[in-house]
C-alpha cells in the first residue's frame, strides 16, 4: 500500500473504516483479493514474487497493512521482504503493540516500512519512527513517509475520507474517491531523493505512469458487531485486468 486513509472507533456504527491505494510496478506479478489456499483463514491480495501481501485480514478480525517508507538513497539489495510483516502477524496470536515491538528490534533487517496492525488495540511501527504508537480513536493518513506526515495526496486522502464517513457512504463510493488524479503544486512537492518529474508524477492519490502506478484501491469496515465488509478495484494497468471482488464475512 502508498496511500491509506482510515478511521479508528470514530463513528457511530464502525470500529473501523479503511480505503486504501496499491502503487506498484506494473510489471510485478499480483494476485487479486481472495481466500489464500495455504492459509485459508486469510483474506487479501497477494505479491506472487516475494509470497508476502500489502494488507490482508483474517478470519479473527486481525487486520495488518504495510507501506514502503521512501529513502531513495538507503535500499539494502538483500533485505528482508516487507511483505512478510502483515501475514507473520496475521498468523501469530500476538497483541499489535508487542508484535510492533518485535517487529521494531528487527527493523534494521527491513527497508523502510510503515506497518498498522489491528486487533483489540491499533498499532503503527515504522524503522525509522522512534518508538511504537499505539493509536487513539481518531483518523488518521498514511504514504511513504511516517503516520500523518503532510504531503498533499495525504492532507487530501483525510479531507475528503472525512466528509465521506461523516454522511451514508458505500465501500464503492471510497474507492472512487481514491481515483483522484490532482498532482501537488510544486512548492507542497517533499524530497525523497526522486527526480521532479518523478516526484511531480506520484504526488497524486492516484498514480498514473507508463510503468508503475495505482493498481488496486481497497475498501474496508469492521463494525462493532463484528461484521466485515471489504472490496477490492484492480484497474487496468500493464498487463493487469479490471476487475472488483467483494466479501462479507462475521469475525469468528
Amino acid at each position: 500500500m502508498c496511500l491509506i486513509a482510515f478511521a479508528y472507533k470514530s463513528h457511530p456504527k464502525y470500529k473501523f473504516i479503511l480505503v486504501a491505494n496499491r502503487d506498484e510496478f506494473y510489471a510485478r506479478p499480483t494476485a487479486v483479493a481472495h481466500w489464500w489456499i495455504d492459509h485459508p483463514e486469510i483474506l487479501g491480495g497477494r505479491d506472487l514474487q516475494a509470497k508476502g501481501t500489502w494488507m490482508a485480514i483474517n478470519k479473527k478480525g486481525r487486520f495488518a497493512a504495510v507501506t514502503n517508507y521512501r529513502d531513495i538513497k538507503n535500499i539494502k539489495p538483500d533485505a528482508r521482504s516487507r511483505g512478510d510483516l502483515p501475514v507473520n502477524f496475521l498468523l501469530s496470536n500476538e497483541k499489535p503493540s508487542k508484535y510492533s515491538r518485535q517487529v521494531f528490534g528487527e527493523g534494521s533487517q527491513y527497508n523502510g516500512f510503515n506497518l498498522i496492525t489491528l486487533d483489540k488495540e491499533l498499532a503503527h511501527v515504522s524503522n525509522y519512527d522512534k518508538e511504537v504508537r499505539l493509536l487513539e480513536p481518531g483518523i488518521y493518513g498514511l504514504s511513504n513517509a511516517l503516520l500523518d506526515t503532510p504531503w498533499f495526496k495525504v492532507e487530501k486522502a483525510k479531507r475528503d475520507f472525512n466528509v465521506m464517513i461523516k454522511q451514508p457512504f458505500s465501500l464503492d463510493g471510497l474507492i472512487n474517491m481514491m481515483q483522484n488524479t490532482d498532482l501537488a503544486d510544486d512548492k507542497d512537492l517533499p524530497e525523497t531523493g526522486l527526480d521532479y518529474e518523478r516526484e511531480k508524477a506520484i504526488s497524486a492519490m492516484c498514480i498514473r505512469t507508463p510503468d508503475y502506478g495505482t493498481c488496486c484501491s481497497t475498501a474496508l469496515t469492521i463494525d462493532y458487531d463484528g461484521n466485515v465488509s471489504f472490496m477490492e478495484k484492480s484497474y487496468p494497468v500493464g498487463n493487469r485486468k479490471e476487475g472488483t471482488v467483494s466479501f462479507e464475512f462475521n469475525i469468528e
